[in-house]
């Protein structure tokens, strides 16, 4: 198992829960998330910047190269 730091792009959403629930959604594509936060909101773009800590089997590294 390793752990990997990573930035994503959110859509901003009109709930909280549904923007939880798509920062969870689209880091689970990437390893098991350990912890993230939102670091930056583009107001304009609609866009949250999330940086988080995942972990990621090393059978699964083996698949993703």
């Amino acid at each position: 198992m390793t752990t990997h730091f990573i930035s994503a792009e959110i859509d901003l959403q009109d709930n909280p829960i549904k923007l939880q629930k798509a920062v969870e959604e689209e880091l689970k594509k990437r390893g098991e998330p350990l912890r993230w936060a939102i670091t930056r909101v583009d107001g304009e773009k609609q866009k949250a910047q999330v940086e988080a800590i995942v972990t990621v089997q090393s059978a699964e590294l083996k698949v993703q190269n």
